[in-house]
């Protein structure tokens, strides 16, 4: 399960129909925060398909996914939980916000991004020492 540039070519198409039709939180993160290597010199990759599932944005370099859930989404569904599990037992960190967490908290989730990049390239600084 992990990142491939030939992902499932109809899970690409959809996920190119997904970044057009983003949850406003998910569109307020991605210009505010993550478009354009702007959180701490990263790619970020939105509606991105990572093994057979479309995460919200995806960093490949640190195997770092962020979701962010609407109102009626909050990892409510077992199948959401399974998800998360196989995203984690795969190797990737996954940070999860609420819509109304990005739309009235935006700096206190740019800060929580922030803060796991920063963990992250420290374990992979001590991983490659």
């Amino acid at each position: 399960m992990h990142h491939n540039p030939n992902a499932n070519r109809d899970l690409r198409l959809f996920a190119h129909e997904l970044r057009t039709e983003g949850i406003t939180g998910e569109a307020l993160l991605w210009y505010y925060a993550l478009k354009a290597k702007k959180m701490n010199g990263y790619q970020f990759h939105r509606r991105h398909p990572v093994g057979d599932t479309i995460v919200d944005f995806f960093c490949h370099k640190l195997n770092l996914i962020i979701e962010i859930d609407g109102n009626s989404h909050l990892l409510k569904s077992e199948s959401d939980r399974k998800r998360q599990h196989d995203l984690e037992r795969f190797g990737y960190q996954l940070l999860r916000f609420s819509e109304e967490e990005v739309l009235h908290r935006i700096d206190e989730v740019v800060w929580t991004i922030s803060n796991t990049i920063e963990t992250l390239e420290k374990n992979i600084k001590n991983q490659t020492s």
